[in-house]
């Protein structure tokens, strides 16, 4: 199975999950609108930092058109307890995966909402998707953006 990417990008930083939404009422009590916001505060400065990436990695290109493919590497830095014999089982201390929170799926809806406007029109032309949480000395993700295996 390959996958043809043709965008690819690194955002540097502590990677946020999308939270769960919230609704809050602008303008006023009454005749205001309902807008649903996130709850992570987290979330809307790393959003932010995608969406730098994503404008510098697109250039002068529009928004891909189709069915996409999106494979995107998390990064976190390993907390000092997993060093030593407390807090962690042998084999979570061993694991280059972190089996903790923020889970994938809150992480990668947060970046696909970020691409939204900037690589791809909208987030449902993403049929193909891969997401990997790893133990790395850096903080940040790397995205990859292309055509899913099969599409022509």
């Amino acid at each position: 199975m390959t996958v043809a990417f043709l965008v690819e990008f690194s955002v540097p930083g502590v990677p946020a999950p999308a939270g769960s939404k919230r609704a809050v009422t602008a303008g006023g009590k009454t005749g205001g609108r309902v807008l649903l916001v996130d709850a992570s505060r987290r979330s809307k400065p790393w959003k932010l930092d995608v969406a730098a990436a994503a404008l510098q990695a697109m250039g002068d290109q529009p928004p891909l058109e189709g069915p996409l493919a999106l494979a995107v590497e998390f990064a976190f830095t390993r907390p000092k307890a997993h060093q030593g014999a407390r807090g962690l089982t042998a084999v979570g201390r061993r694991s280059p995966y972190p089996a903790t929170r923020p889970d994938a799926t809150k992480l990668l809806r947060a970046v696909e909402d970020a691409l939204t406007g900037i690589v791809w029109r909208d987030d449902a032309q993403v049929v193909w998707q891969f997401a990997l949480k790893r133990w790395r000395e850096r903080p940040g993700c790397a995205v990859k953006v292309g055509r899913p295996p099969d599409a022509n």
